[in-house]
């Protein structure tokens, strides 16, 4: 496996025209493939809007199978490009069982499997508890052997092994660690978060940073490459002041520093990584080294009492 890989990702809006957003996001591909690009991720729920604004029975027909169109178009155009592709979609897994997912495809067009997002949240316009399940923690999470396994994984693609994780799921040190641990050398976090309009003058700039600042630490307390590329774009829902996706999509390197950066406009990022800087890393700041694993059990329990 190479040690220098470059990535892309791509950040972008979505409009109701669902074949349209599909079209779009493969000329993002292509553009990205023609700018180097080995490994490209698309943002969260990229093919539709954000529909979890508020509880509309009918969106559940957005949802596809792993194996519908969305992800055989994808992996088509993986193969044609021979680029790994990270495609985060609405998935139907079964009759009344949903997910909001990510599928790799290899560079050959292989599906290498799919991650489900393990935290979802409940929030005024993120109304995801009502549209997804969270993925499951079964099977053998040290391999990909176990075709059914949902819960944190990571792919040995033919560039770099990789982990993804879903938006909400990059405020949670727990995923990043054990995605890490199985290891993982690159974090791909496609996401959706924006503003709450009334909000933003007074909370937009702290929480931009509060969410760029959660996943830099992710790259320097496990010692590895990040990318997050988030939606862009205002958009309405009847009876609510909608939401700004705000952007700010980025990619960075185990130490924390900004290899790529964007603002609050469609564009798509590409950054070359040296993946040996992991090893030089680890090496002086020997963080893996140095965790207490024998007092760590506490972790499991929900709340351990205080004031």
């Amino acid at each position: 496996m190479a040690n220098i890989v470059t990535i892309g990702i791509v950040q972008d809006t979505a409009s109701d025209d669902l074949a349209s957003n599909v079209t779009r996001a493969v000329a993002r591909v292509r553009d990205a493939a023609s700018s180097g690009a080995q490994i490209i991720c698309l943002q969260e729920l990229f093919n539709a809007p954000y529909f979890c604004k508020t509880v509309r029975p009918e969106r559940f027909d957005i949802a596809e199978p792993v194996d519908g169109p969305i992800v055989h178009t994808f992996q088509a155009l993986a193969k044609e490009l021979a680029v790994v592709i990270v495609v985060p979609f609405y998935e139907r897994e079964a009759p009344g069982l949903y997910r909001n997912s990510a599928t790799v495809i290899d560079a050959d067009g292989a599906i290498l499997g799919t991650y489900r997002k393990m935290h979802i949240p409940h929030d005024p316009l993120f109304e995801e508890k009502y549209y997804f399940a969270p993925g499951d923690v079964t099977g053998d999470q040290r391999t990909d052997r176990h075709p059914g396994y949902n819960g944190f994984r990571v792919w040995r693609t033919k560039y770099a092994d990789i982990g993804v994780l879903i938006c909400w799921d990059q405020w949670y040190p727990e995923g990043a660690r054990i995605t890490s641990l199985l290891g993982a050398q690159i974090l791909f976090y496609p996401t959706a978060i924006g503003w709450h309009p009334a909000e933003k003058p007074t909370f937009g700039d702290a929480q931009v940073d509060a969410w760029r600042t959660a996943q830099r630490a992710h790259a320097i307390a496990n010692g590895v490459f990040v990318a997050s590329p988030n939606r862009v774009g205002f958009e309405p829902e009847p009876g609510t002041e909608g939401l700004e996706f705000f952007g700010q999509s980025f990619i960075c390197d185990p130490f924390g520093r900004y290899l790529a950066q964007a603002g609050t406009e469609p564009t798509i990022l590409t950054a070359t990584c040296d993946l040996g800087l992991i090893e030089e890393t680890r090496r002086n700041w020997p963080f893996l080294r140095d965790r207490r694993i024998d007092a760590y059990g506490p972790i499991t329990q929900r709340w351990l009492g205080g004031a």
